[in-house]
C-alpha cells in the first residue's frame, strides 16, 4: 500500500465509489438501515483519482511529495472561523474538500511530475459546504507551490460576490500570523500580495474592470451561475494561453435558470464523465442528486447535494427543517430547491429525458437497413441554426434509428467553440453534414431526402416534419412521399417521447455509433403539461436536441402504423 492510499482524500474517494460514505446516525433513525448512494458524477470522478492513485493509469500519477508539502502546511496552520475554528486545518477539512486540493494540485503527468494534468476545475456544490472557504484556502496554498511572480485573479458577477473569496482569504492568513514570517503578507483593499514570491491576488468585479489584458496563472470563477455571460470565464481563460501550468476553478451552486454559464460547464463535464466527448484536463465535482422527484421526502437527496450534511449531524438536522418550510410554504421552495438540494426549479417540474448512459447501452456495430420500411422525421430550424433528418423503422418489436445533423458550414469554428462540442469529428464520420456558409443550405437537405430510398436501399411510408421553416420543404417532398406536419405540442409528441424512453429501458433500441445523437440525449430536458405528458422542452434543454426531434417525429408517424391497432395518421398531410 503506498502512502497516498492512506490520505484522507483517497480515503473519501473509495468510500464515495464504494457507496460507503456514512451519513448522520438521524438518517438511520428516519430512514432505517438504507444505504446512502453517491452522486453519481462524484462517483464517476472518484473512481478515476481512485485508479490514478492506485498506479491503473498509464499517464497520470499523484505527485507524493506535493502531497506531503500540503500535509505539512495543512497542520501548522489553523481554522479562523466557523464551528472548527482553532482547529488544525488537516484536522478540519471535509473528506471532499481534501479530494479537491490534491486531485486539482497533485494529479501530474508520470513523464513530467511538474506538469499538473487539470486546467479547470468545477465544483458544484449548495450554500453553506465550505467552498468558498475551500477556494480561499487553495488560493493560500498556491502562493507557496506557484512559481514566482504568478497572478491570481478571481471573478465575480459583482463587486460584493467578488470579494468574497478575498474576505475568507484574510482572516485565515490573520489567524496564523504567528505562523507566517513577519510581513510576508501585504493585504491592502484591491489586492493581497505574497512577498517572498511577488504573487498577487487580485480580486475583478465584471461590472467594472475589462478581463482582456490579463496573465492569470490560476483564476477562480465564483457564483458562476449568476453571470449573464460566459466572457468573464473565457477571458481568463485567453490570457492563460502562455502560461505552462494553467489552472481555472469554477464554482457554484445551482441558479433557476437553465441558461447560465455554470449550467453549460455542467452539461460539458457530464458528456465527458459519460465518454461522449474526450477531455482529460478538467476535473468535477457535481454535488447533485440522482433523482430530484421525491425531495419531499428523500433524504438522499438532501445528502447527495450537501456533503457537508454528511459530516456535521446539525447541517443535516438545519437542511431538514428547510425542507419542511419549503413543503409548506410555496414561496420558500424555489430557494431551498436550488441552493441546498441543487435542482432547478422554475415552477414546472424538469429532469433529464433519459441518461446516455442507458442510451450507449444501446448502440451496435451496423443496422442492415436493406429492403426495410422506414419513416423519416425532419427538424428544421432556422436557417443559421442545426437542423436533422431522422429515420426509423421497427423490427419485431425493436425500434431502430439513425439521425443526420445539418450545421451552417461557415459556422463550424463559431458552434465548436460556443457548444464545446467538435463538430469536424463528426463531419468526418459522416453523421454530420456542413452545407451552406453562415445558413444552412435547405436544398442539400431535401436532396439528402429524395435520395434516402437509394442510399440506405430502403422504402420511405412517409415524412413527419415541424411545420416551423419546413413549409416549402414538405411541398416539394410532396411530390414523391407522403408528407405529414406532425403538431410541436405535448398533446401530439407525449405518446413518441414515451415509447422512445421505453424502448431505450427494454433495450429494444438500436442506434450505429454515433457520438453526436449521444450528446444530443444529453442535452434533452423534459418538463409535463397540465395533464402530466412528458415531453421533451427544446427551450429548457441544455443545448441542441434536433435529433433526437427528428427521431421523435418519424416514431410518431410509425406508432400511427405499427404501435397503434387502425393503422391511421391523426394528423394533417401537407
Amino acid at each position: 500500500m503506498n502512502k497516498i492510499q492512506l490520505h484522507p482524500s483517497y480515503i473519501y474517494a473509495k468510500q464515495v465509489v464504494n457507496d460507503e460514505i456514512e451519513p448522520p446516525q438521524l438518517y438511520y433513525e428516519l430512514n432505517g438501515e438504507k444505504k446512502l448512494v453517491s452522486p453519481k458524477y462524484v462517483k464517476k470522478q472518484c473512481k478515476i483519482f481512485v485508479d490514478v492513485a492506485d498506479g491503473k493509469d498509464e499517464k497520470y500519477i499523484i505527485n507524493e511529495k506535493r502531497v506531503s508539502k500540503i500535509d505539512k502546511i495543512c497542520k501548522i496552520l489553523v481554522m479562523a472561523k466557523g464551528i472548527k475554528v482553532g482547529k488544525k486545518i488537516y484536522d478540519a477539512l471535509a473528506g471532499y474538500q481534501w479530494l479537491l486540493i490534491v486531485a486539482s494540485l497533485c494529479t501530474v503527468y508520470k513523464n513530467n511530475p511538474k506538469k499538473r494534468r487539470y486546467e479547470t476545475v468545477l465544483l458544484e456544490i449548495c450554500r453553506k459546504n465550505g467552498k468558498t472557504f475551500i477556494v480561499a484556502f487553495l488560493i493560500l496554498l498556491l502562493f507557496y507551490l506557484e512559481p514566482k511572480f504568478s497572478r491570481f485573479f478571481s471573478v465575480a458577477p459583482d463587486g460584493t460576490l467578488a470579494k468574497e473569496i478575498k474576505q475568507a482569504l484574510e482572516p485565515l492568513i490573520k489567524a496564523n500570523i504567528d505562523v507566517f514570517e513577519d510581513g510576508e503578507f501585504k493585504i491592502l483593499r484591491d489586492n493581497i500580495t505574497h512577498k517572498p514570491t511577488e504573487t498577487v491576488y487580485t480580486p475583478l468585479n465584471t461590472s467594472n474592470n475589462r478581463m482582456d489584458g490579463r496573465e492569470p496563472t490560476v483564476f477562480v470563477a465564483d457564483e458562476v451561475g449568476a453571470l449573464l455571460s460566459a466572457y468573464p470565464i473565457e477571458a481568463m481563460r485567453s490570457g492563460q494561453l502562455l502560461v505552462e501550468n494553467k489552472l481555472g476553478f469554477l464554482i457554484s451552486t445551482k441558479y433557476p435558470t437553465f441558461d447560465n454559464p455554470m449550467e453549460d460547464e455542467v452539461s460539458y463535464f457530464k458528456k465527458v464523465m459519460d465518454g461522449i466527448i474526450e477531455d482529460e484536463h478538467i476535473f468535477g465535482l457535481l454535488f447533485e442528486p440522482n433523482e430530484t422527484k421525491n425531495w419531499t421526502n428523500d433524504d438522499d437527496i438532501i445528502l447527495q447535494s450537501n456533503p457537508l450534511a454528511c459530516e456535521i449531524e446539525a447541517v443535516y438536522k438545519d437542511l431538514l427543517n428547510k425542507r419542511k418550510k419549503a413543503i409548506e410554504t410555496e414561496s420558500k421552495r424555489e430557494n431551498f430547491l436550488t441552493k441546498h438540494c441543487n435542482i432547478i426549479y422554475q415552477g414546472a417540474g424538469t429532469e433529464s429525458f433519459i441518461d446516455v448512459s442507458e442510451v450507449q447501452k444501446c448502440k451496435v456495430d451496423k443496422i442492415d437497413w436493406t429492403g426495410r420500411e422506414v419513416f423519416l422525421g425532419v427538424d428544421l430550424a432556422i436557417s443559421n441554426d442545426n437542423c436533422a433528418v431522422g429515420m426509423v423503422a421497427d423490427d419485431d418489436g425493436i425500434l431502430l434509428a439513425e439521425s443526420i445533423d445539418f450545421i451552417p458550414e461557415g459556422r463550424i469554428d463559431e458552434k465548436n467553440q460556443i457548444e464545446k462540442v467538435n463538430y469536424y469529428e463528426f463531419i468526418n464520420a459522416m453523421k454530420c453534414i456542413a452545407c451552406g456558409d453562415r445558413i444552412v443550405d435547405y436544398k442539400v437537405i431535401e436532396d439528402f431526402v429524395f435520395n434516402i430510398e437509394e442510399k440506405y436501399n430502403v422504402v420511405v411510408m412517409g415524412i413527419g416534419y415541424d411545420r416551423f421553416n419546413c413549409m416549402s420543404s414538405a411541398q416539394k417532398w410532396d411530390t414523391k412521399y407522403t408528407t405529414v406536419q406532425v403538431r410541436q405540442h405535448s398533446d401530439t409528441l407525449h405518446q413518441p417521447t414515451k415509447l422512445l424512453y421505453e424502448k431505450i429501458m427494454d433495450g429494444k433500441f438500436q442506434y450505429e455509433d454515433n457520438k453526436l445523437l449521444e450528446i444530443n440525449f444529453q442535452n434533452a430536458k423534459c418538463v409535463y403539461d397540465t395533464n402530466m405528458n412528458r415531453y421533451i422542452h427544446k427551450k429548457k434543454s441544455n443545448g441542441k436536441v434536433d435529433m433526437v426531434f427528428s427521431l421523435l417525429n418519424g416514431i410518431y408517424l410509425l406508432q400511427q402504423e405499427t404501435y397503434l391497432e387502425n393503422g391511421n395518421f391523426f394528423v394533417q398531410v401537407g
